[in-house]
């Protein structure tokens, strides 16, 4: 949190490889948050950039309130829940393949295991309901309190606490097999 208030102090005062350092510190993350609420890869990352873009915008006025992670988080969900509601409107269809994590393994049947095992974890994932997909990204993925998601969501911490057990629960059933579509 120091170094997020040292970079910001650095960015305001005109140094751009701060905004490379914070970029670099949270893209990883916010991408994968991004990719969990949209499963479209190419939005997710013009998502992440939409973020950033806004937060050097305001940079000049922005403050740490809480954390820089957060802050950014917050905003890749609110744009990734924008998105989602153009699509509900246009009724767009169609999901990108998402690349699964570079993982160290040696073997290729080790890959497909991994790829496998991935598409079957995406595939789930993306049979949430929303609003239960986005509690468990942002509170697994996003490390965000429920308490956050809620005020994001203009919700009752109950309200989410809920759509966070019921998307566990979903998840835990498709991928153990128990549903099927």
């Amino acid at each position: 949190m120091i170094e997020d208030k040292m970079l910001i102090w650095k960015l305001r005062k005109g140094d751009r490889s701060s905004l490379c350092r914070i970029y670099e510190k949270y893209r990883d993350d916010l991408l994968r948050i991004a990719a969990g609420l949209l499963t479209d890869t190419s939005q997710a990352e013009d998502t992440v950039h939409d973020a950033f873009i806004s937060f050097i915008d305001c940079i000049g006025t922005f403050s740490v309130t809480g954390s820089l992670r957060g802050y950014l988080t917050t905003c890749v969900a609110n744009r990734a829940r924008n998105v989602n509601r153009a699509k509900a409107r246009h009724r767009e269809v169609g999901i990108d393949e998402i690349d699964p994590p570079a993982g160290g393994f040696d073997r290729p049947e080790q890959w497909l295991l991994q790829d496998e095992a991935f598409e079957q974890f995406r595939g789930a994932m993306a049979q949430l309901p929303y609003e239960q997909r986005e509690a468990v990204i942002l509170h697994v993925q996003g490390q965000m309190k429920f308490s956050t998601i809620a005020a994001m969501q203009q919700t009752s911490i109950k309200t989410v606490l809920s759509r966070y057990r019921y998307g566990i629960t979903k998840l835990r059933s498709l991928l153990n097999g128990e549903v099927t579509v």
